[in-house]
């Protein structure tokens, strides 16, 4: 086990791995009292060696780790990345480049959708992880031996994956297709959501405009007010209360203590006066700017027989290519193609995707296509022929 919990020490492992052609990553983290995650454990690994860093240790700075991370000729290899770019992003201001992540990637390769990495390591390395410390509370110290070993299992297994897979990207001619999602994956948008747009994240039965103004109006307050507090949104206000707000319209301190599970305390205080604003903003705006409910598409009446036998093409034509169905197009999406044909704006009819799935799925709609059962197989049929 390699615990490194000083300056010094973090200094001399990442000059050590300056100049790698990749390093595998993983983060421990807690979250559940905080609205930014709260990094506790990092473990890096290149072919050689592999540590776990303590950014909790007492003084030490973790520069070094983030010059590593930003060196542009040393790709960050994670699985499931996205939360621990997350927390880079957060601590860095800017997100690490570049970036292979061996969930996507085993996705390309056929593993199936947002496949585990216990999953990949067994099928690819033959190994097995010891699970046991999963649930671990990693901001308690002192770490066990065995807690540090579990951790840095989770890079140094991920060095013979990763081999593993970019072998079988390259080979089959898919590093494309492995770009095209590592560009979403590394867009600095996925990690800054836009406070006025948190709303559309509410769950809600009522679709007016005026009420979503308001609606956006105090969810956007929520956001700020937990990214500046650093609490989850709920330990500010929860959701039923944002909706309770939103549809009674409080104008007073009084009024607004009668949201339930709100308080008199907090309707009297400086956050009662803050959320009394919000709804003030989402009153005042004018008619035509208020937000108009997202638009749920509804499969018209026949066509859901047509978007089942697409979905059936879907499953067929991905297991045959050895591509997760979720990569190449969702069931809303399939259900958009059954609905619109040419005209349906989904990434299923574009570049690699039309070319595994969209075009013989037009064929299809269209009737130049169908499909039979041949002996155990499902087959396409071409009715030119």
């Amino acid at each position: 086990m390699t615990l490194i919990t000083t300056s010094e020490d973090l200094q001399t492992f990442c000059g050590r791995l300056k100049g790698a052609e990749f390093i595998t990553v993983d983060t421990e983290f807690m979250r559940e009292r905080t609205f930014w995650p709260k990094l506790c454990l990092v473990q890096v690994a290149d072919m050689n060696e592999a540590a776990a860093i303590d950014p909790l240790a007492d003084g030490i700075d973790l520069q070094p780790l983030f010059d590593l991370l930003d060196a542009r000729e040393t790709v960050k290899v994670f699985h499931a990345a996205r939360q621990d770019l997350e927390i880079f992003h957060y601590l860095m201001g800017h997100l690490p480049v570049p970036v292979f992540d061996t969930q996507v990637a085993g996705m390309v390769c056929g593993f199936g959708d947002q496949v585990g990495y216990e999953t990949l390591v067994a099928r690819l390395t033959r190994a097995r992880l010891d699970k046991g410390s999963r649930f671990t509370d990693w901001s308690l110290r002192p770490l066990s031996a065995r807690q540090i070993d579990y951790a840095l299992s989770d890079v140094t297994h991920l060095r013979q994956v990763y081999a593993k897979l970019k072998k079988r990207v390259d080979a089959s001619g898919r590093s494309g297709w492995l770009d095209e999602e590592m560009a979403i994956l590394c867009d600095t948008a996925t990690y800054e959501p836009d406070p006025m747009e948190i709303y559309r994240r509410i769950k809600s039965r009522n679709g007016k405009g005026r009420f979503l103004a308001v609606l956006r109006e105090l969810a956007a307050w929520r956001e700020l007010e937990a990214r500046e507090r650093d609490v989850p949104r709920n330990r500010i206000l929860r959701d039923e209360a944002l909706l309770e707000i939103a549809h009674h319209l409080p104008s007073s301190a009084e009024d607004l203590a009668r949201t339930r599970g709100l308080g008199r305390k907090l309707a009297e205080g400086s956050s009662g006066s803050q959320i009394l604003q919000a709804v003030a903003r989402g009153l005042a705006i004018p008619d035509d700017e208020c937000p108009e409910p997202d638009a749920k598409r509804d499969v018209p009446r026949g066509v859901a027989p047509v978007a089942d036998l697409l979905k059936v093409l879907l499953k067929m034509k991905c297991d045959k290519e050895d591509v997760a169905q979720k990569l190449v197009a969702s069931s809303a999406d399939v259900d958009i193609i059954a609905a619109d044909g040419e005209d349906a704006d989904v990434r299923a009819l574009h570049g690699w995707r039309r070319q595994v799935f969209g075009e013989d799925a037009l064929r299809l709609r269209n009737g130049e296509l169908s499909l039979a059962i041949n002996g155990r197989k499902v087959v396409l049929v071409d009715r030119a022929e």
